[in-house]
Formats: C-alpha cells, sequence, structure tokens
C-alpha cells in the first residue's frame, strides 16, 4: 500500500494534477470574498449601468462573502472531481501500465484504494490552501470569522468533493477511456442534480451538508443534519466497494 501510495502521490505531482488542483481552489478561496465585496462597485462602474439596479443590490456582508465561497467551491471543485479522477484507471489500461502492475504481488484492492487515498491527499491540500486565502480575505474585507465553524465548513466541502471523487474513480474502473469514463461521471452528476429536485431525497444529498456549513460557520446554531452527514461516508464507500468489484472482474 505504502510503494502505491507513494507511487500516485508522485504520478499527481509529475502530471500537475496535485497543482492544478491546489491552484485552482486557492483562486476561487481568495477571489471570492473580492467578488463578494466588490460586485456591487464593479456594476455601478459598467457603461450605461442603470441607478435603478445598483439599488435593488444589498450592501455586501460577511454571510455573501460565505455564500459566494462555498458556491464557487462546490461547482468548480466538483469539476475538479471529474477532470482529474477520470483517467485514474482507465489511463492506466490504455497505457498497460495497470497490467504490469498487477502482474506483481499487487491486490486491486489496493491499487483503487492507492489511487483514491492519493485522490483524497491532493483534494485536502486544495480545501487547505482554499480555505487559507478565503478565510484571510475575508476577514480582512469584512470580519474575521469563527475559525471553529469556518474549519467545519471546509471539512464538509471536502467530504463533498470525495463523493464524486469516488464516483469518478468508481466510473474510471467502468470504462476504458478517460472520455467514457468521464461522462459516466457527469451524468452521474447530472442524476444527484435531479434528486435534488424531490423534496424526500434532498435532505439526504451531501448537498445538504454545504448549507449546514455556511450557517456553522456564520455562528448560526443549528442541529447537525446527521442523514447527509451519515449518507455521504456511505456513498463513498458504496462506489469504492463497486469499483473493486468491477475492478477485480476485469482480465489481465
Amino acid at each position: 500500500m505504502l510503494t502505491l501510495l507513494r507511487k500516485e502521490l508522485l504520478e499527481q505531482w509529475r502530471t500537475y494534477r496535485m497543482l492544478i488542483v491546489a491552484a485552482v481552489m486557492l483562486v476561487f478561496g481568495m477571489t471570492s470574498p473580492l467578488l463578494a465585496r466588490y460586485t456591487r462597485e464593479i456594476i455601478s462602474q459598467l457603461p450605461n449601468s442603470p441607478p435603478e439596479l445598483i439599488t435593488l443590490i444589498p450592501p455586501p456582508t460577511v454571510a455573501d462573502a460565505v455564500l459566494q465561497y462555498a458556491e464557487n467551491l462546490v461547482q468548480f471543485g466538483a469539476i475538479l472531481a471529474i477532470l482529474i479522477p477520470m483517467g485514474a484507471v482507465a489511463q492506466e489500461w490504455e497505457r498497460g501500465t495497470a497490467a504490469m502492475l498487477l502482474s506483481k504481488p499487487v491486490s486491486r484492492e489496493t491499487f483503487i484504494s492507492a489511487k483514491f487515498l492519493a485522490l483524497l491527499a491532493t483534494f485536502l491540500i486544495g480545501v487547505a490552501l482554499a480555505a487559507a486565502g478565503g478565510y484571510y480575505y475575508t476577514a480582512f474585507l469584512f470580519e474575521r470569522l469563527d475559525l471553529g465553524g469556518f474549519v467545519t465548513l471546509n471539512g464538509l466541502l471536502l467530504l463533498y468533493l470525495m463523493v464524486y471523487v469516488s464516483i469518478t474513480l468508481f466510473s474510471s474502473t467502468l470504462a476504458r477511456s478517460q472520455v467514457a469514463a468521464g461522462g459516466i461521471a457527469f451524468g452521474m452528476l447530472v442524476v444527484f442534480g435531479i434528486l435534488r429536485s424531490i423534496p424526500q431525497v434532498r435532505d439526504l444529498l451531501p448537498a445538504a451538508l454545504i448549507t449546514w456549513g455556511q450557517e456553522v460557520a456564520l455562528g448560526a446554531s443549528t442541529a447537525i443534519p446527521w442523514r447527509p452527514l451519515i449518507v455521504s461516508p456511505l456513498l463513498i464507500l458504496a462506489f469504492l466497494i463497486g469499483a473493486w468489484a468491477v475492478f477485480r472482474r476485469r482480465e489481465i
């Protein structure tokens, strides 16, 4: 496991995937409070901007900064959670490196687990950098947030993104090309979006965690949403077990 994990982390670094995730997350983490703070001023400086439009936009608050931060990391983080892992297994089959590795005394479960742990490390670094940038600029432009609450929000964001990472990793074991794996993962992302429109299902999905995380970051005392907090790790585990099951059936 340790040997494969080092190999996966080194590959994440040499292919610039880790750098891409870190850079994208850091940029959106820093710029989210900036956008929340200066959107009103930017619109007012646009040519032919009607004054009535400016009056409809309320003055920015720290809640706007947290909302902008969470929305950007959810949207662009989900895109990264599809693009980065979609070739995790499919690309190994295309290149023939999977057959070479599996001809050694390496179990297929270990092969998949090492990839998931390396992706977890990559997105953990990205979310940590985004959190550092977002917290600093929110404190500078608005007010200092409760550190514990903001850390909780980012932990929930990481859990949310890892659900989609596990989905894409599962898709990568189903498909024999990166494009097909990305297409399957994107289709599942659309399915989750459709399920969010069903009231009975909405509160079970990982997205419900983000709303609660925003409230906690702002210091609001709300009940812990246990159902999505339990369902999200179970989804990750289910897709990992599915990836192991599919991968075990593949012939070298």
